[in-house]
């Protein structure tokens, strides 16, 4: 490709982009950059990132009687190497939704979080970010994934080709609905309670049922609760209730209970539950994250993991973090990790 094509590419990018920012009421370019340095127990020290780097572009309409058009789209990188996320995920991983919204509530389609991981977030000592010293994408789901019959790389929380609603928050209280369709999505053979040469999920399967993840949750004061429940695409199914406590201004109380079952593909000790406790303490200029919880799957040795973290604020949006952990199952893992993280 020459310099020239290079550059009329480059042009006209721009210029349909000017176009669609001008075609809106308001639109937003948004994101965030997280890189640092870790080590864990039986690795090398490396760089990666504590939390998912963003870059988005989300936009609004204003329709008129109080209705608003919206959309979003959410691109997941790896600053370290300057690529997208991962070797096979789509471009838009982290969300691509289009919507409207108004009195009767949100209602969008697309690709995003479902409606209990979306929820669950506001329970965990890490605020959801995927740490390997926190504990959003094991223990707060009990070992669950949403997408086990997507390409494999592919997030273990969101649901594609999917429908979202929130309803209006009335007294505190809000209702949270996710329900995707039967699409088959390019998934790799799930064997399941079949056999090597008849797999109970062929490779890119069609679904026998509809995916469907459901959250209720309520703020009154100083208290929040959750109560969520999900069926993923192999029909394995999760579980799960959550409470906070501002107990003072600095400090953040969280718990959570969850509970998966994989009967529909496990012949054998399909029930994992899992708990995590935790808090949020304001110490100086910033946050002291800590947890504790425990994973136990039927039949298997359970799984218990303490985290620590440290978030230091060097402006409104920009703050250094450590954090520290301990895993211990089969074997002891520990993890150590500093870096930085900006919004933009």
């Amino acid at each position: 490709m020459n310099k020239s094509y290079k550059s009329f590419t480059a042009l006209a990018i721009l210029a349909a982009t000017a176009g669609v920012a001008q075609a809106q009421s308001a639109v937003t370019v948004y994101g965030n950059i997280d890189l640092g340095v870790f080590k864990k127990t039986g690795s090398t020290l490396s760089e990666g990132r504590r939390d998912n780097n963003r870059l988005g572009f989300k936009g609004v309409e204003d329709l008129g009687d109080g209705l608003k058009a919206l959309f979003q789209l959410e691109i997941r990188y790896d600053p370290d190497v300057g690529t997208i996320e991962g070797t096979s995920r789509p471009l838009f991983q982290g969300q691509s939704r289009v919507g409207l919204q108004g009195g009767f509530g949100t209602v969008r389609i697309g690709r995003g979080l479902t409606a209990l991981q979306d929820s669950n977030v506001a329970f965990e000592p890490f605020r959801g970010t995927p740490s390997t010293a926190g504990f959003i994408t094991d223990l707060m789901v009990a070992g669950y994934t949403s997408q086990p019959l997507d390409p494999a790389g592919s997030s273990a929380n969101r649901f594609s080709n999917a429908v979202f609603y929130n309803s209006p928050e009335i007294a505190g209280l809000q209702l949270n609905v996710t329900v995707a369709t039967r699409e088959a999505n390019g998934n790799p053979v799930l064997i399941g309670r079949g056999t090597q040469a008849a797999p109970q999920y062929a490779a890119n399967a069609a679904l026998t049922s509809n995916p469907y993840s459901v959250s209720a949750t309520y703020r009154a004061g100083i208290f929040a609760a959750m109560l969520a429940a999900e069926r993923n695409a192999a029909e394995s199914k999760l579980w799960s209730v959550a409470g906070s406590v501002q107990a003072r201004p600095d400090l953040k109380l969280v718990a959570s209970y969850q509970s998966q079952d994989q009967e529909h593909t496990v012949a054998v000790n399909p029930v994992t539950k899992a708990w995590v406790v935790g808090a949020n303490l304001d110490i100086g200029p910033g946050t002291l994250l800590a947890g504790y919880g425990r994973k136990t799957p039927d039949g298997a040795v359970p799984t218990k993991q303490i985290g620590l973290g440290y978030e230091y604020g060097l402006s409104k949006r920009t703050f250094l973090y450590a954090d520290a952990s301990n895993r211990k199952a089969a074997t002891s893992v520990n993890f150590y990790g500093v870096g930085i993280h900006h919004k933009f």
